[in-house]
């Protein structure tokens, strides 16, 4: 692709992960599955895409057998038939019969033309651009569905440490405890506080825990494997700064988004679909007809052995639809709206996608803004911790101001993480705006 982006998008985010292929397994049996080996199942799973896929070889085959338009219908028939004739007497009287077996074949081609079969033509090969390019919008979308809901679970799962840190910090706060408690140095009331504490995070981490591993199912199911199966994610946030300039992109990208390619198709069969009105309905059209027929005459098969053959050529000239008012000529005047209609809508996806893609440049900036804060709130909020324990045990400092700085520490860490998936799901998000390959994104360039 070329190179404006690459001097626009200074740096950005990396995910861990190893190449496309089968997912190894860990010394614990777990299957090892990395954000590559998630978007492959994915694609592999998604039923939309199968169904896509079916529909795209179906076009396809249309398209590449455009001769099948002028293909004459061919017919054959063969029949063969059996008749009693009596016979009687001048008085009546049946005298004699006879039993006679007859047969016939025939066959015939038609062909009809019209000065639309050229722009039916150009339809079918038409159908075919459009569902290539609905295909592969598809499956763009869905490789950054999975790969944001794959950062997303990278999230919880980090989150989910977070809490482990925590309760672990507070179970040490209160063995601490305790032993101050025998030694006479902490109250009771501190103690019952510490252990609160601890039954607090270790409520929180369940909670947190349940909610990784419904998630985790739902995900694992999109990708057509088992919610029992021991899964290890592995991949981790290194988040950059990605600086843009939303009119270059414009620029350089917005012509090729997906929406815009599919108002400029629908334009362009709107267009396809009027002329072939026009030629078939107000042109002249040929009709071919040659047909050879042959069976036995009345007597049977002893019967001397008859044929036929037969032709015609028919030059059909449309009148109504040259009569301003009619039902055809109203007909054709639509097919001129729809291509009015279509060229305001092909306006109207250009401008909300400029919008668009303005509006997540101006996000990711302050979204980079926000993430600077978390960054500094959680390194103060470490700090201010450290000193607070340190303060605790020194007795200048209550258990209650320990434990709020605890809590600091713990929002303040949460923040920064939801702070980072916020800005990775921005950057996917613009790379869906701008129809680039996310995984350019890693790189820095496109």
């Amino acid at each position: 692709m070329s190179a404006p982006f690459g001097l626009i998008c200074a740096l950005t985010m990396l995910c861990a992960a190893v190449p496309l292929g089968a997912a190894p397994e860990d010394s614990d049996g777990e299957l090892v599955l990395t954000l590559d080996d998630a978007v492959a199942r994915a694609l592999e799973h998604s039923v939309n895409l199968q169904k896509g896929r079916i529909t795209l070889e179906t076009r396809e085959y249309a398209s590449k057998r455009l001769w099948a338009e002028v293909f004459p219908t061919i017919s054959a028939t063969a029949g063969i038939g059996y008749q009693n004739i009596p016979l009687f007497t001048a008085s009546g009287d049946r005298r004699m019969g006879g039993e006679y077996f007859n047969y016939s074949t025939s066959i015939g081609v038609s062909l009809s033309l019209s000065a639309g079969i050229p722009q039916r033509m150009k339809l079918l090969s038409l159908a075919y651009q459009q569902e290539l390019l609905s295909y592969e919008d598809t499956r763009r979308l869905l490789e950054i569905a999975t790969a944001q809901e794959f950062y997303a679970l990278i999230a919880v799962k980090e989150n989910l440490a977070q809490h482990e840190e925590t309760l672990g910090l507070a179970e040490r706060q209160l063995e601490k405890h305790r032993i101050g408690r025998a030694n006479g140095l902490v109250s009771e009331a501190v103690l019952l506080q510490s252990r609160l504490t601890v039954e607090t995070a270790k409520y929180d981490l369940s909670a947190a825990r349940s909610a990784y591993s419904t998630r985790l199912g739902v995900f694992l199911n999109s990708l057509g494997l088992a919610l029992e199966t021991p899964v290890k994610l592995e991949g981790e946030f290194h988040i950059r700064r990605v600086a843009v300039d939303a009119e270059q992109l414009i620029r350089d990208y917005l012509p090729r988004r997906p929406d815009i390619e599919q108002q400029r198709q629908a334009i362009a069969k709107a267009e396809l679909t009027e002329r072939q009105n026009i030629l078939d309905r107000r042109a002249p059209s040929l009709s071919l007809s040659l047909g050879w027929q042959g069976g036995s005459g009345s007597g049977g098969f002893t019967q001397p052995y008859a044929d036929s053959i037969r032709g015609s050529a028919t030059v059909s000239i449309p009148i109504n639809p040259w009569i301003p008012g009619t039902r055809d000529a109203q007909n054709l005047r639509s097919d001129k709206s729809e291509i009015e209609r279509a060229l305001l809508d092909l306006k109207n996806t250009e401008d909300t996608a400029a919008a668009q893609i303005r509006s997540l440049a101006a996000s990711l900036e302050s979204s980079w803004e926000s993430l600077e804060i978390a960054r500094l709130r959680e390194e103060i909020a470490g700090r201010s911790y450290e000193y607070s324990e340190q303060a605790f045990l020194n007795g200048s400092m209550e258990a209650l101001a320990l434990e709020n700085s605890r809590n600091n520490l713990a929002s303040a860490r949460y923040q920064l993480l939801t702070s980072e998936l916020n800005y990775q799901n921005l950057v996917l998000d613009l790379a869906r705006a701008v129809n680039a390959d996310w995984r350019q994104f890693s790189g820095g360039s496109l």
